[in-house]
């Protein structure tokens, strides 16, 4: 099959499904969906900026070589506008489950399979590259930094589980008290960042991976009951919310960033804060009241394709993008360091960032035609998993993440260059539920 049948052929489907949709469905939740995956990876592929000095490449980071960079993070970290349709999504799916007697098994068993099956492939493919980089005598340092570049967007699916693990809480929650949980969620988030920066509390801030994500998710709890509906309502939001953050970061202790920066101290992500809750307030807010505007752009039955195109494809573009990266930055030093002797932020480094783009695409391309596959739910878990394999394996499948973002897969120390406990643990959890390579193993657990 030729390249442009094959194109061809993707877009017809996507059309064929994109007519299909019900005519009640919110189009702007997959339009954000595709939208927010999109700007992150757009912002990664942007901020990684690896050069060579005195024969060696350097990780650079654009935040840290240009300061002024750091205020287009307001724009580009939109992990909140993804946790606001999360909340959205689950409301409807979850209320729909309810009514139908659905049970939590049969309502997250899908959930967890069709967001942690894509990664197993990755994990697998850069647990190869440092075992067999490491045996051939590739540097460590130049393994561990390709690993861990190349998985980073791991860190954010285990945070996502867990909130959608709660669902049946955080909608009871809602449904008993409304926006007042959303509230209390806040209160949560202060006291924490009070109990950090001034009491110097250690570690509680890992706490605010809890009240900020979950405080953002029950904001798309109100847009699915229409709290939004009113576009001056949603405008104040996000007037607010920009306010609020504007104070927060002027007058208050927070980076202007809204993600880590090499050699700052304190970041707005990792554990998250009360300005990037902010931020997510002011997303919020902005992005609603331009609902109906945008509902009747998607009405264009090319732009709705599009959408459902990105969406049938987002997880793998989400997963594999910094791989790409990576396969471009060693095809390039492999070249000689052609493009990479350029300092990063100077004038000829933006100009050629459209020519750096076409690469990654272009590599990204095959990646996606490869295991675009993985990211469609399998129908080999019912829905009648026992609650404690479905809980093990989410807690081995979210520790399994989680490490990954922390230490890395690839190990200073050992035989092997791979840390086996990290990357076991998706696959075991993922087992132990009932897919995966070895999902044949736990589903005989009953």
């Amino acid at each position: 099959m030729s390249e442009a049948t094959s194109k061809r052929t993707i877009w017809s489907r996507a059309k064929d499904m994109a007519l299909k949709a019900p005519p009640e469905r919110n189009r702007y939740v997959d339009f954000l969906r595709a939208f927010s995956i999109l700007a992150v990876v757009v912002g990664h592929w942007l901020v990684a900026a690896p050069y060579i000095e005195d024969g060696a490449v350097q990780g650079g980071h654009l935040l840290g070589i240009i300061p002024w960079t750091q205020w287009l993070t307001w724009g580009f970290q939109v992990m909140p506008i993804f946790f606001l349709v999360g909340g959205f999504s689950n409301y409807v799916s979850w209320s729909a489950n309810r009514r139908e007697n659905g049970t939590y098994a049969g309502w997250f068993t899908g959930r967890l399979q069709r967001l942690a099956s894509p990664v197993l492939p990755l994990f697998l493919v850069w647990t190869l590259f440092a075992f067999f980089g490491t045996t051939m005598g590739v540097e460590r340092k130049i393994v561990a930094l390709a690993a861990q570049l190349a998985l980073i967007p791991v860190w954010f699916l285990s945070v996502y589980l867990m909130v959608a693990a709660v669902v049946p809480f955080t909608h009871a929650a809602w449904k008993k008290f409304g926006m007042a949980s959303f509230f209390g969620l806040l209160a949560g988030a202060v006291i924490i960042d009070v109990a950090t920066l001034n009491m110097k509390i250690s570690h509680i801030n890992f706490l605010n991976f809890a009240f900020v994500w979950l405080a953002v998710h029950q904001l798309g709890y109100a847009w699915s009951e229409g709290y939004f509906a009113r576009g001056k309502r949603a405008l104040l939001w996000g007037v607010g919310g920009i306010a609020a953050l504007g104070l927060l970061v002027g007058y208050g202790p927070y980076p202007v960033a809204m993600i880590g920066v090499p050699g700052e101290g304190l970041s707005n992500s990792m554990p998250p804060t009360l300005a990037l809750l902010a931020l997510g307030i002011a997303q919020t807010g902005f992005a609603l009241a331009l609902e109906p505007a945008a509902r009747r752009m998607l009405e264009n039955i090319k732009i709705w394709t599009s959408v459902v195109l990105v969406n049938g494809m987002i997880m793998t573009v989400y997963l594999w993008h910094l791989t790409a990266f990576v396969l471009i930055m060693v095809a390039a030093w492999l070249l000689g360091g052609i493009g990479l002797e350029v300092a990063p932020g100077s004038g000829v480094w933006w100009l050629a960032r459209p020519i750096w783009f076409a690469l990654y695409i272009a590599a990204l391309f095959p990646l996606i035609m490869g295991f675009a596959r993985f990211e469609q739910a399998s129908k080999s878990v019912s829905g009648d998993v026992a609650h404690w394999r479905l809980i093990t394996g989410l807690l081995l499948v979210c520790a399994g993440l989680g490490a990954t973002a922390v230490f890395s897969i690839a190990s200073p120390l050992g035989v092997t260059g791979v840390r086996l406990w990290i990357v076991a643990m998706p696959f075991i959890g993922a087992a132990i539920v009932g897919f995966g390579p070895f999902g044949a193993l736990g589903r005989r657990l009953g």
